[in-house]
């Protein structure tokens, strides 16, 4: 599924990259571990990726200590406007089959798709092309 955007303000050369792995069938600690092995081969990707950290948990739990106050399975990725088209290739080539929610920002605008298969992630990752495109 993907959802609307906002209109263009001003540009920006940076795009951020949220991706949730959402499988429901999964624990936390699996999702977890699931987002550090994609986090680590995005780091890999030096040249195409400026930045990516796990996500912050805005309201963590009184007293809790699981996951050093972030959300397990949220990362997010920093990348320059021209290396977008290829993180999205990586996230499609990556990520078919897996159930996982995905926001773009970049220039003014928020992009929010939602995926469980490789047909939506497909459609989805060709939504985010022409949104960055555009």
């Amino acid at each position: 599924m993907i959802f609307g955007s906002s209109s263009w303000n001003r540009p920006t050369s940076t795009v951020k990259i949220t991706l949730a792995f959402v499988d429901p069938e999964l624990d936390a600690e699996e999702r977890e571990e699931q987002a550090q092995s994609f986090m680590a081969e995005l780091k890999q990707m030096e040249d195409e990726v400026e930045s990516v950290v796990p996500v912050v948990d805005p309201s963590p739990p009184e007293g809790n200590k699981s996951f050093g106050g972030f959300l397990p399975g949220w990362l997010m990725a920093e990348v320059t406007l021209g290396n977008a088209v290829k993180v999205l290739g990586v996230i499609n080539d990556r990520l078919k089959g897996k159930p996982i929610a995905m926001e773009l920002e970049g220039n003014g605008k928020k992009l929010k798709i939602s995926v469980g298969n490789v047909e939506d992630l497909q459609a989805a990752i060709e939504q985010a092309k022409v949104f960055l495109e555009g």
